[in-house]
C-alpha cells in the first residue's frame, strides 16, 4: 500500500507519523524498549496532546532479532498467530548501551538505535557492515481517509541489492520494483495474485525479513521509496523479524528453524504421479488402460491419483466414491497396489449443500457463520458450499474422521486443493480475526490432514499434494503450483513461482506436467516432461484433456520413459538432498544464487536452478530446442552426454527433446543407483560413484552419505582422487563401483 504521492506529498486523505526523536529507552538484559516522539520536542508542551511510538526489541532464536512498532496497544487481539516452533528465546542475546547508541545483539545479528540526533534502527553483521536500516521513515503509522489505521516500517535497499521471496508468485523472479500483497488467491499463474503468501523475503546482502502477521501484508519493494522495502499493515502493531545469514543458505536455515523444517516425505513420492485430470471422463476402465499402457511402454510409474470426479457431481466434498462409476473402490484400489502404485485422491475443505455431510456438520456447528449466525455460504465451486471451520478442534476431529476411512480403504495421500477464497465477513468458533484468518486458514487445513496422515501411517509416511500456503506450511510438503495454461510461457512461469518459493522456506515443489488448462502442443508436454522429472515430485496432470504420454506421440513416449528411468537412478542423489532440506530448510530445487550468492549472474537467473548442489538444470522453453543458460565458474560436464562447457559465460546451445542442459558440479562425486525401475529401491545396492575431477585439479577427497528410506545414513562411502587415481573407502559391504570422470574424456552412459 502507497501512502506518500511522489517524495514530498502524502496521497489525499493520508496522514503519516513517523518515528523521529527517542524520548525513552528501558534495557533489559535480553530486549530493548524505545519510546520515540512523532515530532521534535523542544520544551514540556510538545509532550502534550501528540502520539508516542513504542519499538520493543527482542531475539526470538539465535541470529534473528524482532522489531515491534506499536501505536495505540488496547486494541483486542484475537489471533491467530503464526506458530513458530523455533521461537524459544533461548538465543543468548545480550544488550549494550554506549558510544552513543543501545544494542541488542543475537549472534552475528546487531540492532543498533542512536540514544541521540534522529529516530532510527541499524542491523550490523558480525563484522560490523550494515545490513540494512530503518532511517528517518522507518518506524511509523499512518491513518488514510476512510479511517482506517496502519502501521508501516522502511529497511533500506543497498545499491545493487535484490529482493526475493514473498511466497510462491510468478512474476518477475527479483522482486525489486513491485507492489506486493500478501491475500491469498484462487488465480492461477498468469497473474500477481498468489496461491501461497508467505511474508518473508531473502536478500541478495546475505539476510532475510519475515513479517509476524498471517493477515494482509502489503509490500513495496523499492516500488514506492524506490530504496527501499516498505510493509505495512492494518493494525495498531506490526512487528517484523530480521534474519542473518550471512550466506542465503544460513538465512533460509534460521528462518525454518524459526517457522517449522519441512518434513521429509517418502521416498515413493519421489517417482512419478499419474492422474485422471480433472473434468474428463474416467472410470476403473479408463484408469487401469492408462496404468497398463506406461507399464507395457516401459514408463515406472509410482503414484495414481484420482481428481474431483471420484466423488458425486454437486457434493464435494462427501469423501464417498461415485459407485456408478467405481462401484467397488476397495477392489479398485487393491488391484491397483498390486501393480505396485500408491494411491493420492483429491480433497477440499468444503461441503456441499447436497452433500449428506452438510447436514450433519451444520447441525454440530463445524461450519463457519455469519454474524448472524446463519452458515456462511456461497455457489462458487460447489453450489451452497459451506466452509470447514477448524479453529473448531471437534470439526478437524470429524474432518479427519472421514479421511481416516479413505485410509482405511487403502488411500495413501491427499490433494489438499483449494484453501484461497476464505470470506472475511464470517465468525469463526475460536474468535479468531476473519481479516488475520483469510490467508491463516490453509495453514490449519494442510495441518489437520498432515497430522492425521502422520498419525495412520507413521512419521515419514505422510505427503500431501496441497496447492496454498502461507508462513510456516512448509512443514506439510508436497505443495505444487496451481493452474497454468499449457504453454512455453506458463512453463516459465511456473519455474519463477517455484524459485520464489524455494526463497521462502518451502523445501519442496511441483507443477503440472504439460500444463493444466488447455492440451498442450507435443513440443511444450515433451520439454516440460524434462523440466518436471527434474523436479522434487513429478506429476502429469491436466484439466479437460489427459496427460498419458501416448497422448502427445512415441517420441513423448520415449522421453517420459528416459527422465522417468534417469530419476530413479538419481534418488541416492535426490533423497540425499531431501534430507538436507528436512535438517536445514535448505530446497531440493535451489535458485543459483544459493549455490552462489557471490556470482552476479547468478543472482537474476530464473530460467535455471541447481537440483541439489551438484546438478544444474535449464529447461528448455521452446519447440526449436535453442536455450540460453547460464554456467558458473569451473569445467561443468553434461551428465547425459560427457560433453563440458566452461564458466563463468553463458551459452546458447541447441537440444533434441530427449535433452536439455544437465550439468554437473566440477569436483562433485554424483551416487547413482542401479534399479530404474522405482524410486524407493535399495540404492547401496550396485551404486555407482561418478567422481567428476576438475581439469588440473590436485588430490582432493569427498565424503557422499546415502541415505536410507528413512533418511538415515545407510552408508557413508570416502572417495580419493590420488595421482590420478580413484579410491573409495566405505562402511558397508554392499556392492559398488567407483568412476573417474574428467573433462574431455568420454563419459559412461546414463
Amino acid at each position: 500500500m502507497k501512502f506518500t504521492d511522489g517524495f514530498w506529498q502524502m496521497r489525499d486523505g493520508v496522514h503519516a507519523s513517523y518515528a523521529t526523536e527517542l524520548r525513552d529507552l528501558r534495557l533489559g538484559t535480553d530486549r530493548l524498549t524505545a519510546y520515540a516522539a512523532v515530532q521534535r520536542v523542544t520544551r514540556r508542551g510538545d509532550t502534550l496532546n501528540a502520539p508516542l511510538i513504542t519499538v520493543e526489541a527482542h531475539a526470538p532464536a539465535e541470529g534473528v532479532i524482532g522489531v515491534r512498532i506499536t501505536h495505540l496497544a488496547g486494541r483486542r487481539h484475537p489471533g491467530p498467530d503464526f506458530a513458530l516452533p523455533g521461537a524459544t528465546g533461548d538465543a543468548s542475546a545480550v544488550t549494550r548501551e554506549g558510544d552513543g547508541a543501545a544494542e541488542l545483539t543475537s549472534g552475528p545479528l546487531t540492532l543498533r538505535l542512536p540514544t541521540s540526533g534522529a529516530f532510527g534502527l541499524e542491523f550490523r553483521d558480525a563484522d560490523g557492515r550494515t545490513l540494512t536500516s530503518a532511517g528517518r521513515k522507518g518506524t511509523a503509522f499512518a491513518t488514510t481517509g476512510d479511517g482506517a489505521h496502519h502501521v508501516f516500517a522502511q529497511l533500506a535497499l543497498g545499491v545493487g541489492e535484490n529482493v526475493y521471496g514473498l511466497g510462491e508468485r510468478f512474476t518477475p523472479y527479483v522482486k525489486n520494483g513491485q507492489a506486493v500483497d500478501m491475500w491469498q488467491a484462487d488465480g492461477g499463474t498468469s497473474s500477481e495474485q498468489a496461491y501461497k503468501n508467505v511474508p518473508f523475503y531473502l536478500s541478495s546482502r546475505g539476510y532475510g525479513v519475515f513479517v509476524n502477521h498471517p493477515g494482509k501484508v502489503s509490500f513495496e519493494v523499492g516500488s514506492e521509496a524506490v530504496g527501499q522495502v516498505q510493509f505495512s499493515v492494518e493494525d495498531q502493531t506490526l512487528e517484523y523479524y530480521v534474519v542473518a545469514g550471512p550466506t542465503p543458505k544460513e538465512v533460509l536455515a534460521r528462518y525454518t528453524a524459526l517457522t517449522g523444517r519441512p518434513a521429509l516425505p517418502p521416498a515413493w513420492s519421489f517417482g512419478l504421479w499419474l492422474t485422471t485430470s480433472f473434468t474428463t471422463s474416467y472410470d476403473e476402465a479408463t484408469v487401469t488402460s492408462f496404468v497398463d499402457g506406461m507399464a507395457e511402454r516401459g514408463i515406472p510409474l509410482s503414484v495414481f491419483h484420482f481428481d474431483c470426479f471420484w466423488m458425486r457431481e454437486y457434493q464435494w466434498c462427501d469423501f464417498e466414491w461415485d459407485a456408478d462409476v467405481f462401484p467397488d473402490p476397495e477392489g479398485m484400489i487393491a488391484r491397483l497396489k498390486d501393480k505396485g502404485l500408491r494411491i493420492c485422491v483429491w480433497i477440499n475443505p468444503y461441503i456441499a449443500q447436497k452433500s449428506p455431510l452438510y447436514g450433519e456438520g451444520a447441525a454440530r456447528g463445524y461450519f463457519v457463520r455469519t454474524p448472524g449466525g446463519d452458515v456462511w455460504q456461497w455457489d462458487k465451486w460447489q453450489a451452497g458450499m459451506a466452509l470447514v471451520d477448524f479453529t473448531n478442534p471437534e470439526a478437524t476431529a470429524w474432518y479427519q474422521g472421514k479421511l481416516r476411512t479413505l485410509l482405511g480403504q487403502g488411500v495413501d495421500g491427499f490433494k489438499t486443493d483449494f484453501g484461497e477464497r476464505i470470506p472475511t465477513d464470517v465468525v469463526w468458533h475460536d474468535g479468531s480475526d476473519p481479516e488475520r484468518m483469510h490467508n491463516y486458514y490453509t495453514h490449519l487445513y494442510n495441518k489437520a490432514v498432515f497430522e492425521l496422515l502422520e498419525e495412520e501411517r507413521g512419521r515419514g509416511e505422510a505427503v500431501l499434494f496441497a496447492r496454498s500456503a502461507t508462513a510456516g506450511g512448509q512443514q506439510f510438503p508436497v505443495h505444487w503450483g496451481g493452474d497454468c495454461w499449457s504453454s512455453f510461457e506458463a512453463m516459465a512461469e511456473s519455474l519463477r513461482g517455484g524459485l520464489s518459493l524455494s526463497l521462502s522456506g518451502f523445501g519442496f515443489w511441483s507443477h503440472d506436467i504439460g500444463g493444466f488448462e488447455g492440451t498442450p502442443d507435443p513440443a511444450v508436454f515433451k520439454r516440460w516432461l524434462a523440466f518436471g522429472l527434474l523436479s522434487s515430485h513429478s506429476r502429469l496432470h491436466g484439466s479437460s484433456s489427459y496427460r498419458v504420454p501416448w497422448e502427445f506421440g512415441d517420441e513423448a513416449v520415449e522421453v517420459a520413459r528416459r527422465f522417468t528411468e534417469l530419476k530413479h537412478r538419481l534418488m541416492p542423489y535426490l533423497y540425499g538432498a531431501a534430507v538436507e532440506a528436512h535438517r536445514t530448510g535448505v530446497p531440493v530445487m535451489r535458485p543459483m544464487l544459493l549455490e552462489f550468492p557471490d556470482d552476479p549472474a547468478a543472482r537474476t537467473a530464473d530460467r535455471q536452478y541447481m537440483l541439489g548442489p551438484d546438478l544444474l538444470v535449464a529447461p528448455v522453453f521452446s519447440e526449436d530446442g535453442e536455450v540460453e543458460y547460464y554456467v558458473p565458474e569451473g569445467t561443468w560436464t553434461h551428465l547425459l552426454t560427457g560433453e563440458t562447457v566452461t564458466g563463468p559465460a553463458w551459452h546458447r546451445d541447441t537440444y533434441g527433446f530427449d535433452s536439455l542442459p544437465l550439468l554437473v558440479r566440477p569436483g562433485a562425486v554424483l551416487p547413482l543407483g542401479a534399479d530404474t525401475s522405482r524410486p524407493d529401491g535399495d540404492w547401496t545396492d550396485h551404486l555407482e560413484l561418478r567422481a567428476y575431477v576438475p581439469e588440473g585439479t590436485g588430490d582432493f577427497t569427498r565424503t557422499v552419505t546415502v541415505p536410507d528410506l528413512t533418511g538415515a545414513p545407510a552408508a557413508t562411502y570416502r572417495v580419493t582422487h590420488q595421482d590420478g587415481t580413484l579410491h573409495v573407502s566405505a562402511d558397508t559391504d554392499r556392492p559398488h563401483r567407483a568412476v573417474t570422470v574428467t573433462p574431455g574424456a568420454p563419459s559412461p552412459a546414463i
